[in-house]
């Protein structure tokens, strides 16, 4: 599938107390990461909804002036799940300080679920597959 990708400037103003990149910064520019791949993906973005953020694991704290690119990519699909993993990469210190994966549902104009038909595409890239087999694991 299709890699999305988004950067940012980590500013003054994402920190927490501790000088670091706060979580829910974190979280909100993961959610709206994931969001793009999926709403990209089906075309309508009015009709995705999240619906589970699994796991969003912060494995080393990201500081004032870093550049942060979030990569996501389709991993799972059902009949109208949409499930994304994302990664984040320090641009600056070549490491990945966050990823994790996001489950979307795809609804109509009144909330209800409907198929979104996409089709998950054949790969050979180990680290997607690695990724697949996660997803298949989360439920």
């Amino acid at each position: 599938m299709k890699e999305f990708v988004l950067s940012r400037l980590v500013k003054s103003e994402d920190l927490n107390h501790h000088g670091t990149l706060f979580a829910g910064r974190t979280a909100e520019w993961f959610v709206e990461a994931a969001f793009i791949a999926a709403a990209s993906s089906v075309g309508n973005p009015e009709n995705i909804v999240c619906i589970n953020i699994h796991g969003l694991m912060f494995k080393t704290p990201v500081t004032k002036g870093d550049i942060i690119t979030f990569k996501s990519k389709i991993v799972k699909l059902g009949t109208t799940s949409i499930t994304v993993h994302t990664s984040v990469y320090s641009e600056t210190k070549n490491i990945t300080p966050v990823n994790g994966f996001l489950t979307f549902i795809n609804v109509d104009k009144d909330g209800k679920k409907m198929p979104h038909n996409l089709v998950l595409d054949d790969t050979q890239d180990e680290q997607e597959l690695r990724q697949r087999e996660q997803a298949n694991k989360l439920f």
